[in-house]
């Protein structure tokens, strides 16, 4: 299994300079969670952006990554306000392995419990499930990128039909 940090809201943490929260270059909250697990992940910065400053050539990039891996579980840390665009364009290559996109709609460093629980629920997950595809994990669904989407106006995510 990689595990494939690209930043988003999971990630920030707050400036005491300039007073804003920002992705900082590092995967010190994906570290600090994976402490109190037993099993070595590989893990991988791949982008340290703000989901919203996400375009084509990052999920290229992202999928290179994917193409070029020997692994066939992948978990992607990412923002929640592109999560389905990236999922989608992953879905349309790949139908011979297994991705899950998850992230928080909190900081790490503001609320601990909802990235540990998604990136809990997204190990888990892709260990236990039989079928390749493209996933997206958030607020304690685990759905095929299709059927799970964010509700901006609600700010969570939802099923979808």
């Amino acid at each position: 299994m990689l595990i494939l940090n690209c930043g988003g809201t999971f990630n920030k943490r707050y400036n005491k300079l300039d007073g804003t929260l920002e992705v900082p270059c590092d995967s010190f909250a994906i570290e600090d969670i994976l402490k109190s697990v037993e099993t070595d992940y590989g893990l991988a910065g791949v982008l340290f952006k703000d989901s919203l400053d996400m375009d084509l050539d990052d999920r290229k990039m992202i999928a290179s990554i994917i193409m070029q891996s020997q692994d066939d579980l992948f978990i992607i840390i990412h923002g929640t306000d592109t999560m389905n665009d990236t999922a989608e364009f992953l879905n349309e290559i790949f139908d011979d392995r297994k991705i899950v996109l998850t992230g928080a709609m909190n900081p790490y460093e503001i609320d601990k419990v909802e990235s540990s629980l998604n990136l809990g629920l997204a190990i888990g997950f892709i260990q236990a499930c039989s079928n390749n595809g493209t996933y997206i994990c958030m607020n304690g669904y685990i759905s095929s990128c299709e059927k799970i989407v964010k509700n901006k106006k609600l700010g969570k995510f939802e099923l979808v039909k």
